[in-house]
């Protein structure tokens, strides 16, 4: 992925304070183009700068009250297949390779504690998840952020 410039943060600094900002409005609050606008956010999206929209939506307002982070123990060589299995169920809604005692860590949402259990049990029927271990979140502290990210800027190329 090619780095983002000083152009481009500015560019994502202003989306990040007004999401709903049209490409007119951020060419005149930037001070560019509208063309020149259009071509960053373009370039940006191709990059995969650009995360989806469905980031953005909360679970809890579709009835997801529970959100759960759960160490997944597997057989290694079959990662691959097991992270496909693991993507069909529709409560997973992240997922992440670790180094470490747990091989994957995915992040949850249940309506209560029993459907919690249910998505759980889903975990383990996939063909070589040896255990799980389930850690309820209790509150979100930090919400995800990036604009400390674009305060900072871009590191410096290794």
């Amino acid at each position: 992925m090619r780095r983002v410039d000083g152009t481009d943060i500015r560019l994502l600094k202003a989306m990040s304070d007004d999401p709903r900002a049209t490409v007119v409005a951020l060419a005149h609050t930037l001070g560019l183009s509208r063309n020149t606008v259009q071509a960053r956010m373009a370039g940006l999206e191709a990059r995969g700068a650009l995360l989806p929209f469905s980031r953005r939506i909360n679970a809890e307002a579709l009835g997801y009250r529970l959100t759960a982070f759960i160490t997944v123990h597997l057989h290694q060589p079959s990662l691959p297949e097991i992270v496909e299995q693991i993507a069909l169920i529709p409560e997973v809604i992240e997922g992440f390779g670790l180094s470490g005692p747990a091989d994957l860590m995915v992040r949850v949402v249940a309506v209560d504690a029993e459907d919690l259990f249910r998505v759980n049990g889903k975990i383990l029927a996939v063909g070589g998840v040896e255990r799980t271990e389930t850690s309820l979140a209790m509150g979100e502290l930090i919400p995800f952020r990036m604009d400390p990210l674009l305060d900072v800027g871009p590191r410096p190329a290794d």
